[in-house]
């Protein structure tokens, strides 16, 4: 057992050796190929969606490319190849980082059996095959840029391809099967060796790219005669005029040329020199590894500030349809004549406490700043409900669009920070009227923002009660249970069976009963009429409350039914809303698209919540938009949508240098409320390209001959038709153009 763990222990050392110099190689293979830098673009979503080796592989690579003239980034069509094949180092590199992380943690207990580090070393030779041969095709697509005779017969030689690697993953998984895990390990370490050796040459081929020739040229410098001297001279003159590396790549690049120029010989002893520097078990191999790793730790671009777990910050186009979004909202919103309200982002402590049952513990509590105990607020409802109560209302209609925060753990779609839409009615109404009035508020947001399909499924809370209460459910255990029900939107019901029976202590006869009742799905009129005249129906018609709740709901339905929204409702008895406030009708709408994102809003009827807070009862009905889910879904859509960042309608472009020109003519513009930015530069193509990439429609240009002139030119965008008009009525030219 001895043996065999220090044979893993080597091969822990040399993987994660290759997972950094892989890294830095890759590196030079960007530069060398010209790569598009846009496809090893990833930075942390803030909901714990991307992988955070796969982060890594990016940033060290942006660390090693800061500041390079060769790996580009564009959205060129023509770029796809190159993108597509350099978009797989992330994944690929990151996972044989968490190969290496699994091992190590594995070895670390001296007591874990063969059959333990046998599973952890084949697993990392999976992902150091996959490694190899992303490395190889970038050797391959290096040497078709290589004009130097010989170096693709001198790689040759070392028979290195994607066969060897998989017949060397064949021979361990065998070696596994036969559980014989010493043999497992030396094969495991000869699929290390020729991934090692792959990724050499990735670096003799990236590296021969940007200056092979000049390496070979300084060491033949003074050997030819007088033509092959002039032929040097106009090769060095060339590649005086070479752009600039990154500054870790350059770094690496120097490294390599100190190294290859001490030694002697042709094109093939290079190579050899150079395959051998890569070696780790060359004595000089760990001084290029520790160059490396300090690159990585020290490049001032490892010591940018970084947002917290769950919070994540918006870029221009992102805001752009969070803007249209709110926009959208609030219009549909004050449609229904609602007050606008804001509160503070944090409550005193009691406020909350004891509102949300099982998910208080997901409260963020702050520190004792003098006397009051404080927490952010969870949501909008209950700050809604202690404002009315505080006030003494005993009606209000309002909406709420703001921030919220909860102290869960990030997922894809779920954030620490998020922001919620709220609509609220309190007061004595007609019966069933504000629940009627929410509902279509939910679906009138819905369709107004365009997402695509969605279902509002609907339910009760007595309904629900009176369901545990028939079943034999101790009423003690109502609000827990229903808790537990909550969960089969995302789980079977045989799991949340298993909690309701193993964790909260109902018997499996009584959870079984549950699971008939919870089961009940259907349209609303049909559903609703079959109940009140099938078994379940006798059953839940002599329990007051549930009863009560099949007389609301029939008039809900009802009234949805001539509202025409009712096609958006699902009648179903499984859902329950978790919170501990609702007392009557509730509601959760899920989107049925391509893009999972779970509920994408809800709401419900809490009559005794403002009661809570030692005033009189105001019975109250609400809803709240899952908007940061919503805007998931618009994201999705706009990926293949040109998306505005500005409403910018005139860009004023003054050729020269002349900031006075340019103030004069944009502060006509916003004296009349056209939205308008302004450009000085010397070269008209550059203010052109700005105004395409920004798509805005209108240009000014003005340069000496204009000023002197007293004209401007006038250029629409998408047309490219130029006119000039008179400098006098640049506003009543422009506000001709762009009325609608």
């Amino acid at each position: 057992m001895s043996s065999l763990l220090e044979s893993c222990k080597l091969i822990d050392q040399s993987s994660s050796a290759l997972s950094t110099v892989a890294v830095a190689v890759a590196a030079l293979s960007c530069e060398a190929t010209r790569a598009n830098l846009s496809a090893l673009d990833l930075t942390d979503s803030g909901d714990g969606s991307v992988a955070k080796d796969d982060i890594g592989v990016s940033s060290d690579i942006k660390v090693l490319l800061n500041g390079s003239k060769l790996a580009v980034s564009s959205n060129k069509d023509d770029d796809k190849v190159n993108t597509n094949l350099f978009s797989k180092i992330l994944v690929l590199y990151g996972n044989v980082r968490e190969a290496v992380k699994s091992l190590h943690s594995v070895i670390r207990v001296v007591e874990n059996s063969g059959e333990k580090l046998g599973g952890k070393v084949l697993h990392l030779c999976f992902e150091l095959k996959n490694l190899g041969e992303s490395s190889l095709e970038r050797v391959r697509l290096n040497l078709g840029s290589i004009s130097i005779e010989g170096l693709k017969g001198v790689f040759e030689k070392d028979c290195l391809s994607e066969e060897s690697l998989r017949n060397g993953v064949k021979f361990a998984v065998d070696a596994e099967l036969e559980k014989d895990y010493v043999k497992l390990v030396k094969d495991v370490d000869l699929v290390l060796g020729i991934v090692w050796k792959i990724v050499a040459w990735e670096a003799v081929t990236a590296f021969f790219v940007l200056e092979g020739v000049e390496v070979l040229n300084e060491k033949n410098d003074g050997k030819g005669g007088e033509a092959e001297g002039e032929n040097v001279k106009a090769e060095k003159k060339k590649k005086k005029k070479k752009v600039l590396l990154g500054r870790g790549t350059s770094f690496i690049v120097e490294m390599i040329k100190d190294r290859l120029m001490s030694k002697g010989g042709g094109l093939e002893k290079i190579v050899v020199e150079f395959l051998s520097f890569l070696d780790p078990k060359s004595p000089d191999f760990d001084g290029l590894l520790k160059k490396v790793k300090e690159i990585l730790e020290s490049n001032e671009s490892r010591r940018i500030p970084k947002t917290p777990k769950g919070t994540r910050d918006f870029a221009k186009e992102q805001m752009a349809i969070r803007k249209k979004a709110f926009s959208i909202i609030t219009k549909v919103f004050e449609r229904h004549c609602a007050t606008a309200l804001d509160t503070p982002a944090f409550e005193l402590k009691e406020t909350l406490t004891g509102k949300y049952g099982e998910d208080s513990k997901l409260i963020y509590d702050l520190a004792d700043q003098g006397g009051e105990l404080c927490s952010l607020r969870y949501d909008l409802t209950v700050p809604f409900s202690r404002y009315v109560a505080m006030n003494g209302l005993t009606s209000f209609k309002r909406y709420h669009i703001d921030k919220v925060w909860r102290r869960d753990n990030p997922s894809k779609g779920r954030y620490r920070e998020f922001y919620q839409c709220d609509f609220d009615i309190a007061g004595q109404y007609e019966k069933m009227g504000p629940d009627f009035e929410v509902v279509r508020i939910l679906s009138e947001v819905l369709n107004a923002l365009n997402i695509g399909e969605y279902e509002i499924k609907l339910n009760h809370r007595k309904l629900l009660d009176g369901v545990l209460e028939i079943c034999g459910v101790p009423p003690a255990k109502f609000r827990t249970i229903c808790s537990s029900i909550d969960k089969l939107d995302k789980q079977s019901f045989e799991q949340v069976k298993k909690e309701m029976v193993e964790e909260k202590g109902l018997s499996v006869e009584t959870a079984d009963k549950i699971g008939t009742f919870v089961k009940i799905r259907g349209p609303p009129l049909e559903l609703l009429s079959k109940i009140m005249g099938g078994e379940e129906g006798s059953e839940l018609l002599k329990h007051n409350a549930s009863k009560e709740a099949l007389d609301d709901l029939s008039l809900l339905f009802d009234a949805l039914d001539k509202s025409r929204c009712i096609d958006k409702v699902v009648f179903d008895l499984s859902l329950a809303r978790g919170l501990d406030y609702y007392t009557g009708v509730i509601f959760e709408a899920a989107f049925k698209g391509g893009v999972q994102v779970g509920s994408i809003g809800a709401g419900g009827r809490y009559d005794n919540l403002i009661g809570n807070f030692g005033t009189k009862q105001v019975p109250s009905v609400g809803m709240s938009l899952g908007i940061e889910r919503v805007l998931t879904i618009m994201e999705e859509k706009a990926q293949n949508q040109a998306v505005r960042a500005t409403e910018t309608q005139v860009l004023v472009a003054v050729m020269g240098d002349k900031l006075a020109v340019a103030a004069e003519l944009v502060s006509e513009l916003w004296d009349v409320d056209i939205k308008a930015e302004y450009k000085v530069h010397k070269k008209v193509m550059k203010l052109i390209e700005h105004a395409i990439n920004s798509k805005i429609p209108w240009m000014i240009i003005v340069g000496e001959r204009e000023v002197n002139e007293g004209i401007l030119r006038l250029k629409n965008i998408e047309t490219t038709n130029e006119e000039v008009i008179p400098r006098s009525k640049l506003v009543e030219e422009l506000q001709k153009r762009l009325s609608p």
